[in-house]
C-alpha cells in the first residue's frame, strides 16, 4: 500500500500531495479508521488539562474522539474542503498550515497530530508547538501503519507499477516492516528533542486488527497518499486488481494494524 509515513523524501515539501486529500474528503471521513481508545485515553490522562489543538485535523476523525473524551478541541487544517467537513461534524477549525497559523496568544494543554506531522516542517513545527503549549503541556504525534497482508499488498503493488510507473512511490516494495515506521517515529522524536524545548520522548505502540470487505477496502484506498493524484483510468485499474485479489480471499481479509505514537512534554 502507498506509504502513509515514512514518505520517500521530505514530506513537508510535498505540498501537492499534502493538499490532495481534500479531493476525497467525504470518502476520507467515511473510510479512514479511527484511533485506539486506549491511545486517546492515555493522551488525555497524560495532559495537564482538557484544551487541545489538533494539527492537520483533516475531517476531524481523531478530534471527534478527543471531544468525546472530554476535551475542548480546536483544529488547524490547510485544506478548505476538509475543514468544511470537520465543521459540519461539530469541530471548530481554523484554515492554515500549522507553520503559518496565528495562535493569537492562545495556549493549549495538549497538541495532537494524527497522521499529519510528516507534512509539517520539523524545525518550524517543533518551535510552534512549544510556543502554543503551556508548560507541562504534551505534544502527541501518532498514526497508523497501513500494511495489508501480502495476498492484497502484492497485487496492489504490481498494478500500481503498471498503471502509474511515473509515481515516486511506484518502486516501493509491496510491504514494509513495522520497524521502518518505528524508525521514522524515532527520527521525529529525536528532531523534537534536539530543540531543547521538550523532555525525553516516550514511544507508544498499539496493535489491533480490523476486518475489511472488498468494498470497504476499495473505499479506503483512494484516500491514501499514493492514489489521491492519479487519474480515473489509473485508479480504476489498480482498484480492479485489488478487488480481484480480495475476491480470491473470499471477499474479505483481516488487517493487522499498528498505531504508533511519540509524545513529549513541553518544559
Amino acid at each position: 500500500m502507498p506509504p502513509q509515513q515514512p514518505w520517500p523524501g521530505p514530506s513537508h515539501q510535498a505540498r501537492q500531495t499534502a493538499e490532495s486529500f481534500g479531493t476525497q474528503a467525504q470518502l476520507y471521513d467515511q473510510a479512514r479508521p479511527s484511533y485506539p481508545e486506549e491511545l486517546v485515553q492515555r493522551i488525555v490522562s497524560a495532559g495537564p488539562g482538557p484544551e487541545l489543538l489538533d494539527v492537520g485535523c483533516g475531517t476531524g476523525i481523531a478530534a471527534r474522539q478527543f471531544q468525546a473524551a472530554g476535551c475542548t478541541v480546536l483544529g488547524v487544517e490547510p485544506d478548505a474542503r476538509m475543514a468544511e467537513l470537520a465543521r459540519a461534524r461539530g469541530l471548530a477549525v481554523e484554515e492554515a498550515t500549522f507553520e503559518d497559523w496565528d495562535p493569537r496568544s492562545r495556549t493549549f494543554d495538549i497538541l495532537t497530530a494524527a497522521q499529519s506531522w510528516h507534512w509539517v516542517d520539523p524545525v518550524a513545527g517543533a518551535a510552534k508547538a512549544a510556543e502554543v503549549l503551556r508548560p507541562g503541556g504534551r505534544l502527541a504525534i501518532f498514526g497508523h501503519v497501513y500494511e495489508p497482508p501480502a495476498e492484497v499488498a502484492e497485487p496492489f503493488a504490481a498494478a500500481f507499477r503498471e498503471a502509474a510507473p511515473e509515481s515516486p512511490v511506484s518502486n516501493q516494495p509491496a510491504r514494509r516492516p513495522v520497524e521502518l515506521y518505528e524508525a521514522a517515529y524515532a527520527k521525529t522524536a529525536a528532531e523534537i528533542h534536539e530543540t531543547g524545548l521538550f523532555g525525553a520522548p516516550e514511544h507508544w505502540r498499539f496493535d489491533w486488527e480490523r476486518s475489511y470487505t472488498r468494498d470497504q477496502w476499495l473505499n479506503l484506498l483512494p484516500t491514501t497518499g499514493g492514489l489521491t493524484r492519479l487519474d480515473p483510468h489509473q485508479l480504476t485499474a489498480i482498484l480492479d486488481a485489488v478487488g480481484q485479489a480480495i475476491d480470491a480471499l473470499g471477499g474479505h481479509f483481516t488487517m493487522q494494524y499498528t498505531t504508533l505514537a511519540v509524545t513529549v512534554v513541553h518544559h
